[in-house]
Parts: C-alpha cells; structure tokens; sequence
C-alpha cells in the first residue's frame, strides 16, 4: 500500500504546490470578467466559488475517473505514480488554462479560442472533431449511468429488449434536455450541490472502507511495469488511452470554457479549474486502489468488466445500503458530465454559425437537432452487438486528441504572452506521440506493428512541436 500513499502525497502536494506556479504564470487579475460584464441571464451569470467549483468537478468528473483506472489498474501499482504525475503536471494545467484564456476571452469556447492562437485552417477540422466528441460523449453519458442502475440498482437485464432500459434511458435523455435548454443558474446550479454530496460521500466510503479491510496493495518496485498487464498490452500508449479522464482530457476543456462564463473573479480560477481536476485526480487513485484490492482477493478477475467491478467494490466495502448510495454516487457522475457536454455543444454550433441563443425558440431549434443524432447513436449503440464497444474506444481516444489541440492552443497563447509555454509544450508533445502511436497501431486505426507506429508517432510529435514553436511567433498581441 506503500505506493499508493506515495502517489497520493504526490497528487496533493504536488497540486498544491504546482497550482500556485500555474496561477502566478498565468497572472490572474482584478479585471472585471465575461460573467460581469456580459451577464446575460442565460450562460453569462455570476456564481459563488464553491458553486462553480462543485459543477465544475461534477462537469468533468465523468466515468472515466472510475473505469477508466479500474482498467488501468491492471497494469500493475506504476498506475498509482503516473496518474498523480500526470494530473499535476497535464491535466490540472490544462483545466486551468483553458478556462483561464476562455475568461480573457469574453467566455470563447473552445472552437474560437483554437482559430484564434492556432489559424482558420485547424478551426474547421476543431470543430468538426469537437462537435462529434461531444455527441459521443452525450451518448456515452446516457448508455453507462443507465446500464449502471439498471443492473447495480435494479437488478434486472440491461439487454435492449427490456422495455424498462428504454424508460431509463428516456429519463436521462429528458433531463439532459432540460438542462441543456434552461438557464445555468436555474437547472445546473440548482441539482449539483446535492449530487456533489453524493459523489463525496461515496468517495470518501469507499476510502475508508479498503483503508479499514486492509485490502493488499501492490508495489511498484516489486511488480515492476513491463509484463505485468494480463494481455500484454503496451503501457505506453495504451494505459494513458484507457485512464484517459483520471490523468488528461481533453473532454474537460470544453467544459473549463463553459464554467468560465459564470466565475466572478479571476484569482477563483486555481481553486475552480486546477483544484478541481486534481479532486478528480484523488477519485481516479480511489478507485483504482478499491479495483486492485478486490482482485487480489479474488472477488474479481482481469476479465470482470469494469461496471461489474462497481458493484463488487461498493457492496463488499460499503454493504448493501452503503454500497447503493455509493453506486448512486458513481451514476451520478456521467449524469453530470453529459448534460454540459451537450450544453457545450449548443453553444459551439451557435457560436459557429452565429445563432443568438438569448431566443429560446433558437436555443430549441439547435437543441432538437443535437438530440435526434444523439438519439439514433444511442440506439445503434445498444441493439448493434459489440456498437458501443466500437463507440468507446473511438471516444477513448478522440477525448485524448482534444487535449493535443487544448495544449497547442495554450502554448501559443502562453509564448505570445511571454509566459513559460514549456508548461503546455511538453505534455501537449506527450499526448501527441501517445494519440499518434495509438491510433496506428490499433486495429480500429491503421493496424501497424508497435516499431512503425513508434517512429511514425515520433516524426508527428516532432512535427507539433516545430509547426507550434513558428505559431507562437505569428502574434505578438498581449492580453
């Protein structure tokens, strides 16, 4: 368990200490910001900290900071170092950023910021690839927390021949709707502090409780990385791909961009967007914990699927009450991270093609169309055997690109601000080369041996890093 520990004084002291180097390069000041001066009723309102903090956690905090390392456990206990190393110096930084320059820039989602700071040629092939996340993260966010309480909390099949997985769905879908229409203030602001409680709690039971059992942790110098995972799986790319969320997303930029809009005052940016992630960060260290645990004692195996291992952790730890509230809190979490996708989708396309979405008959006509392509995805995903499997490993992996954009698009803003932009440089240089050996070498990609897609991935990151350096040099506004 020693490694563990290790990791997650890594992740907290290290955010603490990080965070403060990301505020002051950044430099946050008095200026009045877009929720101030643009307030409009609708996604420009002024909120309390700790109520942008809170949606901004559950915004990101999706599945992935909990299948995501419950597959990424299987690794071995390297996982417990290099989610806390990444989250720090990757993901933290990148919420941060991201919402910060949304603020300098009257609330711009990510679509503008992008052909701002990186040309009109990367803006279309952003937002085309945007867009499509953002419906598969909608859809995605619907099909997990739905078979989640249909078999966890249910207890029933969660096959698409059952009429009830269809309410269930429906329900979800028709709070999305809801939340996705109305103001931010009157849906988002009003039902996330209670799920936030939840979401805690259960967090924090399931803490205690592998902490209380003594559930047997690995070492990382004992098992080591290579060999350890049971299908030989290279750890990199593959287990920076499958954490995804826990360590780096770029899903979470368009929901920094979102919350930017409601934050009123800049020096609340560390605490909304930084601190935020490495919470997210602690809950993707919990679960992967609890997943090891529970294979080691044998409750589960590499081949248990990762909703399965849900249940196994929340009722051997919790019991059988506990362990309800804690899966609750665990479906909570796409629930809240899908309704602001598909909000963000709305204002990328109105933003795109300049529809005012102060009218609310505007606002619906965009509205019906995201939802009937979310819905026929939604359906092709369940009655189609092995469709959602498809689905998700393309988001796995488009989530992980956004970031390379999110990160180019720091860099550029960073050196034209003469800021450190080495801070984005090298994550951004990472991803690109963990995206690229990814996606060729994978079957859903081009198929090609590890020793191609190795020296293929590093031409291409390379290549970012050359074509991002002459960027930089392009503008020399300071804002």
């Amino acid at each position: 368990m020693t490694t563990f520990f290790i990791g997650l004084a890594l992740l907290l002291v290290g955010g603490a200490l990080y965070g403060k180097v990301c505020e002051k390069a950044f430099g946050p000041d008095d200026r009045k910001t877009p929720a101030v001066r643009l307030n409009d009723g609708m996604d420009y309102v002024p909120m309390p900290k700790w109520k942008n903090s809170l949606i901004q956690l559950l915004n990101i905090a999706g599945t992935g900071p909990i299948l995501g390392p419950i597959q990424g456990i299987l690794f071995g206990p390297i996982a417990f170092l290099t989610i806390p190393i990444g989250c720090v110096l990757g993901g933290a930084l990148h919420d941060y950023m991201c919402g910060m320059i949304s603020a300098r820039e009257d609330g711009a989602q990510m679509p503008s910021l992008i052909r701002k700071y990186l040309g009109k040629y990367t803006y279309p092939l952003y937002n085309v690839f945007v867009c499509l996340t953002m419906l598969l993260v909608g859809t995605v966010f619907i099909y997990t927390p739905g078979d989640l309480f249909i078999t966890q909390i249910l207890r029933t099949d969660n096959g698409a021949g059952n009429p009830l997985v269809w309410v269930v769905y429906g329900a979800i879908f028709v709070y999305y709707v809801i939340a996705t229409l109305f103001p931010i203030d009157k849906i988002i602001g009003k039902v996330y502090p209670f799920f936030g409680a939840l979401l805690v709690l259960s967090a924090i039971g399931v803490f205690i409780g592998f902490i209380v059992k003594g559930y047997p942790l690995d070492n990382v110098w004992v098992t080591g990385v290579s060999g350890v995972h049971p299908e030989g799986l290279h750890f990199i790319p593959v287990f920076f791909v499958t954490v995804a969320c826990g360590i780096v997303s770029g899903f979470h930029s368009t929901q920094a961009t979102l919350v930017s809009r409601t934050i009123g005052n800049e020096k609340e940016g560390r605490m909304t967007f930084y601190n935020m992630m490495i919470a997210e960060g602690v809950i993707a260290m919990i679960w992967a914990a609890a997943a090891m645990g529970v294979l080691k004692l044998g409750l589960a195996s590499a081949s248990t699927s990762a909703t399965d291992v849900v249940g196994i952790v929340a009722k051997n730890l919790l019991g059988s009450v506990g362990g309800i509230i804690a899966v609750i809190g665990i479906i909570i979490l796409p629930i809240t991270s899908g309704d602001t996708a598909l909000r963000s989708l709305r204002l990328i396309i109105s933003e795109a093609l300049k529809i005012d979405q102060s009218k609310k008959m505007k606002r619906l006509g965009v509205s019906i169309v995201i939802f009937a392509v979310v819905a026929v995805i939604l359906v092709f995903a369940k009655v189609n055997a092995g469709g959602f499997n498809v689905l998700w490993r393309y988001f796995a992996w488009a989530n992980q690109t956004l970031a390379v954009f999110a990160f180019a698009m720091i860099t550029v803003f960073m050196m034209r601000n003469k800021q450190p932009f080495v801070m984005s440089l090298v994550p951004g240089m990472f991803y690109m080369f963990i995206i690229s050996s990814f996606i060729l070498n994978a079957a859903i990609g081009f198929n090609l041996p590890w020793p191609v897609s190795y020296a293929v991935a590093g031409v291409l990151t390379i290549a970012y890093a050359a074509v991002l350096l002459w960027c930089g040099k392009l503008g020399k506004k300071k804002i």
